[in-house]
């Protein structure tokens, strides 16, 4: 066939292509194929950041309102800098007033150094509050845009006061533009002091807020009226626009304070009312009052020195109000900056306490889902794994009765979907123990029907066996007696296949040694089982012996591996045994054929059948002389191994040591070794005889005629010797004696007292031959044969008794005397 398109042109198969490892990735992605842990994890971190992000937000809210509660009352706690540098400003601007009115009064007489002199003591205490003030807002400077602008406007006008405070002596400027850069300051201080907001959540605070405030402006506009009073009453009259600055300052005075008051608690209100009855505070309200325009009457115009001493001490009452008021806003302001950070506090530890607890809870029942389903997966392995092969393998062992099996109780005992699992896998398993128990009862039903088929078998080949050796006694015709000899081999091949069967089927083999056998007789017998026993030779079989009660089951191997050598090789070739002994006393069997050898792959599997017995199914019948020996193998701790050879293969067994013996074998009598004199040579005697070719006739002239020979004629010896099997009877040299043949209806001597009938010893005896001229060698009785003798002997009467009985006369005793 051309190449197709998928190959290169020169026709080499192109290599695979290595599959995209980002299919791997996504499939690795995939929810289905993470691990229970990672699940777990995943619904437990998930939520947790969700929450996590909720709470965060709702915690930051309260962070920041708590900072705004914070830097609002460091503001409001700033107010008291601001309201002491404003008393100082505003003494300082009154003062100056009055003294610019003095100069500008005195003209180029005026003492200017007597006002820079008084004023030095005002400017100084403006200074100090000064620093006190910037001291306490740099802090602050940056914590709002709001608070910072105002903060450099204050900044920014008392620098322009300071240059301001230089003109005050020489008075080179008008009054209003000095007083101008003092009156911004103060604005600036003003405006600075309103500056704190805690938002529109906090309306409370706003209120404490625009008191002070209020309070303040109400403050300086009083202050502002002292100064017009007391630059008049320095310059010694009004001047032209003084009575409406008066009504205007005087407005915006009573404006301020009833919008302190209208806003004012109770307490700050009496605070008030109790100040205004103080007598500095009365005296500088009656002298201001004399100061009010009253109908055509121009106002009074006040002394200087006691104007000023008595409103600088109703300022001083002011100041102290102003201060309680502020001190008020203040503690509010801590005081709700505090419970607003005590709520956010306790707000961010709920937050982590339900966090935490959730967290807990999440991670005890995802470790108890995981434990769980740990345990299942532990049990379902090891059941998986140990038990339920275990339990299969005890099955298949099992040869009596079907042992009792225990299922394990299920490893989870929860209420859950786990548990329910768990029942269910523990209803799978004891499911599948009742089907191994249903299928080893099966196979034991089975194996027992091939026992009872194997051993009625036996029993049907065992009888064709006897009449095989009757007929090949009264047989004289060497045609005829050579295809009785390969009925004989063909029962004992059907035999061995029964023995096979029993094997197959865990039972014993029913032919048992309890002597030890040299392994030389032990090959011989297992050559004698196979059909062509004639192309086997003996190359060097070391002398050992082999314990008697292994002695049946290893010459069924060593069969069934000729067997196969024979069968897998030419006809014309040989197969060559040989044996010798290994170093740590076993004993190593080798069998060689010349036959078409096998591939590696087979062999393999070959081997891995022999090393370990396979369950017996339909290839065991296809195989089953290896599945017999991997069987036979298995149960003596025999190792079998195929392998290649130089022509073909070398099949080696290794009997461990413990299967030898040093006692000594049973020795072969010679009509035995005669009988089997055919399979090979065993003597220099022998040493001419010609091995038999498959399909070719051996010359009588040269060799025996090859008999069959079976494994209880090598390993059992016989009672005593026979011509049988001997060269000449074989040759035909000697005419086999002439022998009457037997009655057809046996021969009886009547009835007995049962009714049973009475056998005629000899009389369904042939004419006997003539004795040998000596006696014969006598020989302790083997077991299995008299066993062998006694069951042949049960048969022979259970068929006597079912045959047709016919009375004859007993001879005399003279008449048995002629015949003998």
């Amino acid at each position: 066939m051309g190449a197709t398109a998928s190959q290169p042109p020169d026709g080499t198969t192109p290599a695979p292509r290595a599959r995209p490892r980002l299919v791997d990735r996504l499939s690795a992605l995939r929810v289905r194929h993470w691990r229970l842990r990672t699940k777990l994890a995943a619904v437990l971190v998930v939520p947790s950041i969700a929450f996590l992000t909720l709470a965060g937000i709702q915690v930051n809210g309260l962070v920041g309102q708590a900072s705004n509660l914070s830097d609002f009352a460091a503001q409001v706690g700033i107010g008291r800098e601001i309201t002491e540098l404003v008393h100082h400003l505003q003494q300082e601007r009154d003062r100056t007033a009055g003294e610019l009115a003095a100069l500008k009064r005195g003209g180029q007489r005026a003492d200017r150094a007597a006002t820079a002199a008084a004023m030095r003591p005002l400017q100084a205490g403006t200074d100090g509050a000064m620093r006190d003030f910037t001291a306490a807002a740099d802090p602050l400077a940056d914590a709002d845009a709001s608070w910072r602008i105002g903060y450099g406007q204050v900044l920014e006008a008392y620098e322009q006061l300071l240059q301001t405070r230089a003109e005050v002596p020489p008075a080179f400027r008008d009054r209003d533009s000095i007083l101008a850069g003092y009156d911004r300051t103060i604005d600036a201080l003003l405006t600075l002091l309103a500056e704190p907001s805690p938002g529109p959540q906090r309306p409370e605070l706003n209120d404490a807020v625009l008191r002070y405030v209020q309070f303040a402006r109400y403050k300086e506009a009083s202050s502002r009226i002292r100064a017009v009073l007391y630059d008049a009453a320095r310059a010694g009259r009004y001047a032209l626009d003084d009575p409406a600055h008066l009504t205007d300052l005087r407005a915006g005075q009573l404006a301020a304070l009833a919008a302190f008051r209208g806003s004012a608690t109770p307490e700050q209100i009496a605070l008030q009312d109790r100040a205004a009855q103080e007598t500095g505070f009365v005296v500088a309200a009656d002298l201001e009052g004399r100061t009010l325009v009253t109908g055509v009457e121009a106002p009074q115009v006040l002394g200087a020195e006691e104007w000023w001493q008595a409103d600088r001490q109703r300022h001083d009452v002011l100041h102290r109000v102003q201060l309680s008021v502020l001190d008020d806003a203040v503690q509010q302001a801590e005081a709700v900056e505090s419970a607003q950070l005590r709520r956010t506090v306790l707000a961010a530890g709920a937050v982590l306490l339900v966090l935490l607890a959730a967290l807990l809870t999440s991670m005890a029942i995802g470790r108890s889902i995981a434990r769980s389903m740990r345990t299942l997966r532990s049990a379902a392995m090891k059941v998986a794994q140990v038990e339920l092969p275990e339990t299969l393998q005890r099955l298949r062992s099992v040869r009596g009765e079907i042992p009792e099996i225990t299922v394990t109780p299920p490893a989870v005992r929860s209420r859950d979907e786990v548990g329910e699992l768990a029942e269910a896998f523990v209803a799978v398993h004891r499911s599948a123990v009742g089907v191994a128990v249903e299928q080893a009862t099966m196979r034991r039903n089975v194996n027992a029907m091939f026992v009872n088929l194997a051993r009625r078998s036996q029993v049907l080949v065992e009888r064709q066996l006897e009449l095989l050796d009757g007929l090949e006694r009264e047989e004289s015709d060497p045609q005829q007696l050579e295809n009785l000899f390969r009925l004989d081999h063909l029962a004992a091949r059907m035999r061995r296949n029964d023995e096979s069967l029993l094997v197959l089927a865990g039972t014993e083999s029913s032919r048992r040694w309890n002597r030890p056998t040299a392994l030389s007789t032990v090959v011989l017998a297992a050559t004698a089982e196979i059909e062509q026993y004639h192309r086997v030779q003996r190359q060097h079989i070391a002398e050992v012996q082999v314990v008697g009660h292994a002695v049946g089951e290893l010459v069924h191997l060593l069969a069934e591996l000729l067997e196969n050598a024979t069968a897998f090789s030419r006809p014309d070739t040989s197969v060559q045994v040989m044996a010798r002994v290994e170093s740590d006393g076993g004993a190593l069997v080798e069998i060689v054929d010349q036959g078409i050898g096998m591939g590696e792959a087979s062999l393999a599997e070959l081997n891995a059948l022999l090393s370990a017995p396979a369950e017996v199914d339909v290839a065991a019948s296809e195989r089953m002389g290896l599945f017999v020996v991997s069987n036979l193998a298995a149960r003596h701790d025999i190792r079998v191994q195929l392998r290649p050879g130089p022509e073909g293969l070398i099949a080696a067994v290794r009997v461990p040591s413990r299967l030898l013996t040093g006692a000594q074998p049973q020795q072969l009598e010679s009509p035995a070794l005669r009988r089997v004199g055919g399979l090979w040579a065993t003597g220099s005697a022998d040493r001419g005889t010609a091995m038999p070719v498959a399909g070719r006739r051996p010359v009588a002239a040269l060799t025996p005629r090859p008999v069959p020979t079976r494994a209880e004629d090598v390993l059992v010896p016989e009672s005593e010797p026979s011509t049988w099997w001997s060269a000449r009877a074989a040759t035909g040299s000697a005419a086999p004696a002439q022998r009457t043949a037997p009655p057809a209806v046996p021969v009886t001597g009547g009835t007995n007292e049962r009714g049973l009938p009475v056998r005629v010893p000899m009389a369904q005896l042939s004419e006997k031959r003539d004795a040998p001229a000596r006696p014969a060698a006598r020989h302790d009785p083997d077991p299995d044969a008299v066993g062998g003798t006694l069951s042949r002997f049960y048969q022979g009467v259970r068929k006597a008794e079912s045959e047709e009985t016919v009375e004859i006369t007993l001879p005399s005793a003279a008449d048995r005397s002629e015949g003998k």
